[in-house]
Order: C-alpha cells, then sequence, then structure tokens
C-alpha cells in the first residue's frame, strides 16, 4: 500500500511538472490575446485624456491672462472706416468692469468733444454732440448686436481681451471644457466654440496664451452671414498683466449701411487704471432722440 501511495505522489508530481509549463503558456497566450485586442482602445483613450487634459491646461493659461485692474482708461487716436469715409481723430476710452465702457471723439487739436458712444449693462447710448442728437436702446433695439447675440458682458469680453460665452457674464472653471483647442504647431493655436447659428473663433498664442483675435459668426438663412472680427496688439503692462493698447475689429451685416464693413481701430496712447471719472453719462434736454436703427449711420456722420 505504502508503494502505491509512492507511485501515486511520483505521478502527481509528474504531472505538475508536464503540465504547469503548459498552464503557464495557455495564460500568457490568453494574455497576449486580451493585450492585443484592447491596447489600440486603451491607447485612444488615454490619447483623448492626455489631449484634454492639455486643452484644459491651455485654456486656464488663456483665461488667466485678464488683467486684475476695476478700470483701464487713456488717450486714443480713433479712426473709422466705411461707407466710403476715413476719418481718424483723437479721443478718450474709459472702461469700468461691469458698469461701462466709453468711447469719446473729440476735435483735433481744440478737444473738444464730437460724440460718445457708451455701452452699460441695461443700454447703449449714442451722443452726437454736433448735431445735438443721440440715441438710447436696449440690446435688443440695436440689429446688429442682437443678431451677433452681443450684449454688454459680450461687448466687455472683447474690449478687455477676454473669452467669452453668449449669455454669461464672464468665464468660470467649469467653462473652460466647452472649448475646443487645436494644437497646430504654430505660433497661435485656433480655440472654437459653437451653439446654433453662432461660431466663435480666436486665436491664441501658443506660448503665453494671450489672445490675439476673435472671430464671432453668425449664420441666418434669410439675411445671410453676419461677421465680427476683432484684432488685438501692442500689448503694455498692467500690475503682473499685459493689456492690448491696439485694436481693430471690424463688423460686416445687413445692419450695417448697404451691408458695408464698418472699421473700427483704437491706438491707446497710454493705458492707466484711474478711477476718478463719472461712470454714467446724463443727456441734455435739448437734444433730440433717434431711432436706434440708425446707430451706424450716426456713428458715421458725426
Amino acid at each position: 500500500m505504502t508503494g502505491f501511495k509512492a507511485a501515486v505522489r511520483i505521478l502527481s508530481l509528474a504531472l505538475v511538472v508536464v503540465l504547469t509549463p503548459l498552464i503557464w503558456t495557455s495564460c500568457k497566450t490568453k494574455s497576449a490575446v486580451v493585450s492585443d485586442s484592447s491596447t489600440p482602445t486603451h491607447k485612444a483613450a488615454r490619447d483623448r485624456e492626455v489631449l484634454a487634459n492639455n486643452q484644459l491646461a491651455f485654456m486656464r493659461r488663456v483665461n488667466d491672462n485678464q488683467v486684475y485692474a476695476k478700470n483701464i482708461v487713456g488717450s486714443i487716436s480713433l479712426n473709422l472706416q466705411g461707407a466710403g469715409k476715413d476719418v481718424t481723430v483723437p479721443g478718450q476710452l474709459r472702461m469700468r468692469k461691469d458698469e461701462v465702457i466709453r468711447l469719446q471723439a473729440f476735435v483735433p487739436l481744440l478737444g473738444t468733444e464730437v460724440g460718445r458712444i457708451e455701452f452699460t449693462p441695461d443700454y447703449v447710448l449714442v451722443i452726437d454732440r454736433i448735431h445735438k442728437e443721440y440715441i438710447k436702446a436696449d440690446y435688443n433695439q440695436m440689429d446688429f448686436l442682437r443678431k451677433n447675440g452681443l450684449n454688454f458682458y459680450s461687448l466687455q469680453a472683447l474690449f478687455w481681451n477676454q473669452l467669452l460665452l453668449p449669455d454669461r457674464p464672464r468665464i468660470t472653471e467649469s467653462d473652460l471644457n466647452q472649448f475646443s483647442v487645436t494644437f497646430s504647431g504654430g505660433s497661435s493655436n485656433p480655440v472654437t466654440y459653437s451653439t446654433g447659428n453662432f461660431n466663435y473663433a480666436w486665436l491664441a498664442d501658443a506660448d503665453n496664451g494671450r489672445l490675439r483675435q476673435t472671430d464671432i459668426t453668425h449664420q441666418d438663412a434669410t439675411r445671410g452671414t453676419s461677421r465680427l472680427t476683432w484684432k488685438y496688439g501692442d500689448f503694455k503692462g498692467v500690475g503682473v498683466k499685459m493689456f492690448p493698447a491696439s485694436q481693430v475689429f471690424s463688423m460686416s451685416s445687413a445692419a450695417v449701411k448697404g451691408g458695408q464693413t464698418l472699421q473700427v481701430s483704437i491706438k491707446m496712447n497710454e493705458v492707466k487704471t484711474d478711477d476718478k471719472w463719472e461712470a454714467q453719462t446724463t443727456v441734455s434736454p435739448k437734444y433730440k432722440r433717434v431711432k436706434a436703427q440708425d446707430v451706424f449711420n450716426k456713428i458715421l456722420n458725426m
């Protein structure tokens, strides 16, 4: 009996010795098959995750470029082109965050104000000092602004060289994943966002994330395409951040006289943060109120 048990143990040991390599080989083969079938999927998932993380990191850099100042003011050279006109006058830019954006135009040498455009959260005000007329209307009454989905906060983002989303007063951390970034390998990375008939596109410096250009396009089956292009340059230090002393924006739409393009160039002589000025303009009762639809013609005829 003892001999029988010994024989069984020897046989069992032999089976283990023989079968273990076979089992190990089988496991390795199965593992390899599973690994081979899952590697492309896992790699694609990892690539998407890496891209998403890189995009978010870049968008954080872009969004972090906004200046901390509450006020931006400075004397400017203001150029308007459109409807066959090309006019350059001295002026003033005054902006107070979340309150007002004001552009003033002066008579050369004399310094007398000939007109001003003022954007507030509630209304747009255009004053023509020469003809003693003014336009005061909410954003829904301004054809070009309405058709391009622009309100005070989107205009503020444009003037302050910041990102924007429609109907948002400001961009938060949780909004950044809504933007798509293309790492083109060039000096600028295209950033895009689309909703409905609106397409938003930015060119951001590939190194520092600074916005160089913003484009807003609206497609309308009946009225065609409206387009707003905003370019930035000549960045100057404001605290630890940089602000564009040069801004050139052009707009083309049926809302502009004859569908022509209106271009406005702002060249700031200096960028200051003074706060000793009134944010609200009071219109003289001697001025005549005119229709909001005439706003672009009014600007060009000042």
